[in-house]
């Protein structure tokens, strides 16, 4: 199983998960629970109108926090916004009904991924698991 898969595999679990970005020098944290792995690399979409999208822009530094069970992931690196139809139909084949509220206000998603990502999984008193991702 490739590192991606792996942290895929974590955030299927979760189910819910953490997205951390800064806003100017305050962190900031919110729930997040779409995740997609596409040619082994995990990509994440939200709406371009949404102060997390405007600061993971301004500051690509960003982090991921998932917990399941006993266990949790740590998984940060560059956000690296991406611009590709094929990828966004596969959002329209996984999330019909977001899709159509965002076409239906005309909002856009944002699609990215993490570029130089590295992971952790933990126990609560361990590293389980260290890698680039």
């Amino acid at each position: 199983m490739s590192n991606a898969a792996k942290v895929n595999e974590f955030l299927d679990k979760a189910k819910v998960f953490y997205f951390l970005t800064t806003d100017g020098d305050q962190p900031k944290g919110r729930p997040f629970g779409f995740h997609m792995l596409v040619d082994d690399k995990v990509y994440f979409g939200c709406g371009t109108f949404k102060n997390v999208f405007k600061q993971l822009t301004q500051n690509p530094k960003v982090e991921v926090l998932a917990l399941d069970g006993g266990d949790f992931l740590r998984y940060d690196g560059l956000a690296k916004v991406v611009k590709d139809d094929a990828l966004l139909a596969k959002v329209r084949e996984a999330m019909p009904q977001i899709m159509d509220l965002y076409d239906k206000n005309g909002w856009e998603m944002g699609l990215f991924c993490l570029e130089n990502g590295h992971a952790e999984i933990r126990g609560m008193m361990d590293l389980k698991e260290e890698f680039d991702v």
